[in-house]
């Protein structure tokens, strides 16, 4: 084998050490430690100073905005629910204020209605007054008419029933007094 690549035990040059013992692992070496310290200590302060200056500043400011975000969230949710409670509370108003409005005029509208139905009964009343005044009077000189037709049906009837039974004429006079006593008892 090459040199410096091990040896027939398996050794390698690298963690051989004078005399076949192993060496130490190289970060507990006694020579190498304090270079290795001061080597830890510049890179533990880079890495502080990266951290610190680079990602902290915007993790920091990432954390920020997003506080500040779900501030601004939560306030503008506040205020659309104060705007929603505010349009629901107009919303309510409008409505009992259209119901009362709706009220007023279902009464205002009854109102008109009755008092128009109440007009027109009155004056179908009074229309049926007069047609009923005109019927009796119709009536009335129906039956007058009837009546003095009557009379003289009766008349003529009567003098036919006693011509019939007795074969005389009867007189017209005595005909006529008893028509109108017989006619005045039956209207009494």
């Amino acid at each position: 084998m090459a040199e410096g690549h091990g040896d027939a035990n398996g050794a390698t040059a690298h963690t051989a050490a004078d005399g076949g013992h192993k060496a130490p692992f190289p970060p507990f070496q006694k020579d190498t430690f304090a270079s290795q310290l001061v080597s830890l200590l510049i890179a533990f302060v880079a890495l502080y100073l990266i951290v610190s200056k680079i990602a902290l500043p915007r993790v920091g400011s990432v954390l920020d905005e997003r506080a500040k975000r779900i501030e601004d969230d939560f306030a503008a949710a506040q205020r659309l629910k104060g705007e929603s409670d505010d349009a629901l509370k107009a919303y309510e108003t409008e409505l009992a204020q259209a119901r009362a409005r709706a009220q007023a005029i279902g009464a205002e509208t009854r109102e008109r209605l009755n008092a128009a139905s109440e007009a027109e009964r009155k004056s179908l009343e009074e229309k049926l007054a007069v047609k009923l005044a005109e019927a009796e009077k119709t009536i009335a000189a129906t039956r007058e008419t009837a009546m003095s037709n009557v009379r003289g049906i009766a008349a003529d009837a009567a003098a036919a029933i006693v011509q019939q039974l007795s074969g005389l004429v009867p007189d017209g006079k005595a005909l006529d007094r008893a028509v109108d006593a017989t006619l005045k008892g039956s209207q009494a």
